[in-house]
């Protein structure tokens, strides 16, 4: 591909030439579209290549210029299109960089133009993040920006593509409408997010320990972001005068998002701001403005007269980089031959003159001799040979010329042949690819798959939990409602109170009542027995008034003189019977009302009496109603306490059970757990036990509350479950026998928890549940996790100290050792072997020992340095009593002691295996590297508590710089002797034919496609190992617990 693009750039492309000549009668303007095409397919291919560099913006300039050509971006898509933007990531970050030019300075019918190349861009972009590093996903971030920049100037069309617009523009494009402010504010965040992945994406993919702004690489991935910081400023302003604006109009809680999103986004803007203003590369090309130190104050309306809109300057500069002497291909060979006639030409003139009025023929003019025209003719004829010989010296010349060309052309088909054979590679490398993308969308169905399972049961734990919501709603309803009629009970009961009050009441009236009757019927008879007793006298007196009446007129008869007296007295004693009779019918008429009276008095009485007795009688109904309804609600109420607490306890047996299942699934084998993590919950799982059997013993005694042993089973359920988990888990660590001691005492205990909810869902064997044996199960269980914790963790004070120093002497002497093996197997090597071999284990055994040195070195360093610490960190304690204090401190030393002790050894074994001819170069190699991470190691736990200033801790530094030095020396060394081993071996393909050639050629490729999988499976068998590495240490050093102070 190299010669292929290094011939094109040698010889120009003849095809304009042709086609000028072809379209030479065509009229102007379709030679000016020609012409143009031409034009900006050559700027487009210059300014989108391979090449590491950036955009030139001479080429960039070009490609605007076309698009407010044409009016449109036809031709810029038309040429992209040609690219393989997907097969380099450089060519599509130089294609997004120019892109984003188009899309700010090109002509507005660019973004119009490019909405239909949207899904290719979406494509592409998923296509480049399945990269993890590298141009591959600062392609996708930068993808999806200019993906999000189309959608938001075809939303609002009245931004501009540079997003330069002012106050009274801005308010235009949200029609004075605050939910059009609202929406083009989330927008503009929106927006902003992209832009800031962008730079963040660039500035985590450069070392920034570097001067990487003055490399032409660096300068390929920090040219885009000037475009970035364009639309930053303005979008920053923008987001900043609408929100000012929303909160004139909303009131501030509706707000609080917005606002903490600007705040998140100020931040970052600020600081990548900060960051790019201190890049040697843009302070050439660009000014960028600095944000205030605090975010603008919404909540206060005259802060946004303090707020000043960033402006960023692009200085106009003499002299840049685009404006270097740039050779173009045109210049360097000229196919054209040079028309010899204007060479003879100028030479006749040099001789003869222009003007037909010289012409020294004619000598009738000038007067020559004959001599004289002798010595010109000889002249001309000599000066006649020589433009021969330069006239066959250009023929020579231009044939020389064609013969190159002619070995060009057979050079570029030959070339051409081989991009065709190249181009067979790429459509079955491509449809190797095709076949992977379609394992990959295998792949990802089954993940969704897997997602709808786990949603389905996500679905189905909710369901649970709302229906045990519901039931515990539905209790709380029942609790209630008891207590209103509880409450309705009693005003019930207080009613019957008043209404036996009432009754009594009434009878007390009635008995009034009768006494006041049976008074007035006294009064009455006795009144008539006076009366009848006056009547009598009455009538006693009338009749001795009547005989003394007769004894009158008698006497009248026999006294004449006293007869008018006798009329008179007659007279007065009619009168006084006229008053008698009188008062008679007076009181037979008060008899007459006395008696309406009493009739009246004794039939309200009788409608009070029955009154009373149906008001009693309903009463009593109403009483005897609220009871019968208490007593069934009680009975409901029992049943639905019942109901809950067996729907507590089945679903606290399935949560166990599930646990139980998942021990033999096949996926729960990769999980693992620790074993102190074990006996936590162990614990935690006791103390459960013990307030589920005191809630079982309230229950029983008081079955009114419920609501504690729910809380109780639901809690044990949980954390029964999670020991069986965790117990399994821990199995997967430990050795065989242990292993399955803890997974039988494991299942026992589901069991026993099992059997315990069973008995709890019956009402007669509740109150026998027994929760010993449970018990005694996690005590098992807890006993075995103690077993099971590391040593580490153990370890006296005394013990700890010691270790300490007997892993560091133990690793001095592994190196010791080590360097002695090295020297003896140097010496075996210089007497048996000779040529190459020996000189190439003489290097490797020679890094070996340096690299030994070097460790011993850092060995002794790190003894000081430790010292150092003890001495200044113990204060009156002593050295074993401060390595206790810092158990972690100490146990990370160990660790790494160990694994450099055990690198060496490691290391020598190998370099002896290579040395012999029976080991692999990898393996010293890959030696060499964990040597160099072990001293890292032992490096980090020494510094961990170390003082900057300390002497020890420079001298700790510079022998891990002679370590890593040293590994770099064993790895070039191993990686130079390997070369020169195969160099030895040379392939020989004289004697194959092109059949078998190609054969070859094809289980070659076979082979490679094979190793490449084989090297895809290793790679990840490698960071599985690692990853079980990680927590196998883990457990062993006691990881996870508390940090340590400092001391």
């Amino acid at each position: 591909m190299d010669r292929v693009k290094s011939s094109m750039q040698q010889v120009p492309n003849p095809i304009p030439k042709v086609l000028s000549r072809r379209t030479g009668g065509a009229n102007s303007l379709e030679a000016e579209k020609e012409n143009f095409e031409r034009s900006q397919a050559v700027s487009i291919n210059k300014a989108i290549n391979t090449q590491e560099v950036a955009v030139k913006e001479k080429h960039a300039r070009t490609c605007i210029l076309g698009t407010h050509h044409e009016k449109g971006a036809h031709t810029f898509w038309l040429a992209v299109n040609r690219l393989p933007l997907s097969s380099n990531a450089v060519l599509c970050w130089k294609f997004c960089h120019v892109f984003h030019k188009l899309l700010r300075d090109g002509h507005p019918s660019v973004i119009k133009d490019s909405m239909r190349h949207k899904a290719d861009l979406n494509d592409m972009s998923r296509m480049w993040g399945h990269l993890s590093e590298g141009y591959g996903k600062l392609c996708s971030i930068y993808l999806k920006l200019l993906i999000t920049k189309m959608e938001f100037h075809i939303k609002n069309p009245r931004f501009p593509g540079n997003l330069q617009m002012s106050n009274r523009q801005l308010d235009e494009a949200g029609e004075n409408d605050v939910n059009n402010f609202f929406q083009l504010t989330v927008e503009m965040f929106d927006y902003l997010e992209c832009e800031l992945n962008l730079f963040l994406g660039v500035f985590s993919s450069l070392d920034m320990s570097r001067s990487v702004s003055v490399t032409a690489a660096g300068q390929c991935r920090l040219a885009p972001l000037i475009q970035v910081i364009l639309d930053s400023s303005h979008l920053y302003d923008y987001t900043v005068k609408l929100l000012f604006k929303l909160h004139s109009c909303l009131p501030a809680d509706t707000l609080q998002g917005h606002r903490d999103r600007f705040q998140e986004q100020f931040k970052k803007l600020k600081s990548l701001f900060y960051r790019s203003s201190n890049l040697q590369y843009f302070k050439r090309l660009i000014q960028i403005p600095q944000l205030p130190e605090n975010p603008p104050n919404f909540l206060r309306a005259s802060a946004l007269s303090e707020h000043i809109s960033p402006v960023v300057v692009i200085p106009v500069e003499s002299s840049s980089p685009e404006s270097e002497h740039v050779v173009e291909t045109e210049d360097l060979v000229d196919t054209d031959i040079p028309p010899l006639p204007s060479v003879v030409d100028s030479k006749f003139d040099d001789f003869f003159g222009t003007s037909a009025a010289t012409d020294p023929f004619n000598f009738s003019q000038n007067g020559m001799r004959k001599d004289e025209k002798d010595r010109l003719i000889e002249q001309l004829t000599a000066e006649l040979q020589a433009l021969k010989e330069e006239l066959e010296s250009f023929r020579l010349e231009s044939g020389r010329l064609c013969q190159a060309l002619r070995g060009r052309v057979n050079e570029l088909e030959a070339e051409l042949a081989e991009q065709t054979h190249l181009k067979q590679q790429a459509l079955g490398e491509s449809e190797f690819l095709r076949v992977e993308l379609d394992d990959l969308r295998r792949v990802k169905e089954d993940t969704e798959k897997e997602q709808r399972s786990l949603s389905e049961i996500e679905r189905k734990a909710q369901a649970n939990e709302q229906r045990y919501t519901k039931l515990k709603e539905k209790y709380t309803e029942l609790v209630q409602s008891h207590a209103d009629l509880l409450r309705k009970n009693a005003e019930v009961t207080r009613q019957m109170t008043v209404a036996r009050a009432a009754q009594d009441e009434v009878e007390n009236v009635k008995k009034e009542m009768q006494d006041k009757l049976k008074a007035v019927q006294d009064s009455t008879s006795q009144q008539e027995k006076a009366q009848l007793e006056q009547l009598q006298a009455l009538q006693a007196e009338l009749m001795s008034s009547r005989t003394e009446l007769e004894t009158l007129k008698s006497a009248v008869t026999s006294s004449q003189q006293s007869s008018e007296q006798l009329n008179t007295q007659l007279s007065a004693l009619e009168a006084e019977k006229a008053g008698l009779l009188e008062t008679v019918s007076q009181k037979e008429a008060e008899l007459a009302g006395l008696g309406v009276e009493l009739e009246r008095v004794q039939s309200s009485l009788t409608t009070e009496r029955e009154s009373g007795v149906k008001a009693a009688e309903a009463l009593q109904n109403q009483l005897n109603e609220k009871e019968s309804r208490e007593q069934a609600l009680e009975s409901e109420l029992v049943s639905l306490r019942w109901a809950a607490l067996r729907a507590a306890l089945e679903e606290g047996g399935r949560i166990v059970q599930d646990s139980l299942n998942q021990l033999e699934d096949p996926a729960h084998i990769s999980c693992t757990s620790s074993a102190d993590y074990l006996v936590s919950r162990c614990q935690v799982a006791l103390e459960c036990v013990e307030r589920l059997q005191s809630a079982r013993d309230g229950f029983v005694s008081d079955n009114t509350d419920v609501s504690g042993l729910v809380r109780a089973v639901t809690q044990f359920a949980h954390l029964v479950g999670d020991v069986i988990v965790q117990g399994s888990a821990t199995s997967h660590m430990v050795p065989v026998e242990q292993a399955d001691a803890l997974a039988d005492n494991v299942k026992a205990c589901g069991a026993e928890a099992m059997a315990l909810l069973c008995q709890l869902k019956e009402q007669k064997s509740m109150g026998t549940a027994d929760c010993s044996r449970l018990t005694s199960a996690l005590d098992t269980v807890m006993a075995l996790g103690e077993k099971l914790r590391p040593r580490g963790l153990e370890l006296q004070q005394g013990e700890l100290g010691d270790l300490v120093e007997q892993e560091m002497s133990a690793t001095s002497a592994a190196v010791e050792s080590a360097a002695a093996r090295i020297e003896e197997m140097l010496n075996k090597s210089r007497a048996v072997d000779t040529g190459i071999k020996m000189e190439v284990n003489e290097r490797i055994l020679a890094s070996c020992t340096d690299l030994m040195q070097a460790i011993k070195v850092l060995v002794l360093s790190s003894k000081d340095l430790q010292r150092d610490i003890v001495e200044s960190g113990r204060g009156a304690a002593s050295m074993k009593e401060f390595y206790a204090k810092n158990s972690r401190w100490t146990e990370g030393l160990i660790s790494a002691s160990k694994a450099v002790g055990w690198g060496a050894t490691m290391l020598v074994d190998a370099a002896d295996q290579v040395v012999q001819g029976k080991g692999k170069f990898e393996e010293l190699m890959v030696c060499s590297h964990e040597i160099a991470a072990s001293t890292a190691q032992l490096v980090a736990a020494s510094k961990v508590k170390a003082d900057k200033g300390s002497t020890n801790l420079s001298r700790l530094q510079q022998a891990s710089k002679g370590v890593t030095q040293a590994t770099a020396g064993v790895v070039a060394s191993t990686k130079s002797g390997k070369s020169q081993i195969e160099d030895t071996e040379t392939m020989d393909f004289s004697a194959m034919t092109l059949t078998q050639i190609k054969r070859q050629e094809m289980d070659a490729q076979v082979l490679v496609l094979e190793l490449e999988t084989r090297l895809q499976k290793e790679r990840e068998r490698l960071g599985e190992l690692r990853k079980k590495h990680y927590k196998l240490a883990g457990v062993a050093e006691g990881w996870g617990g508390e940090d340590e102070g400092t001391g």
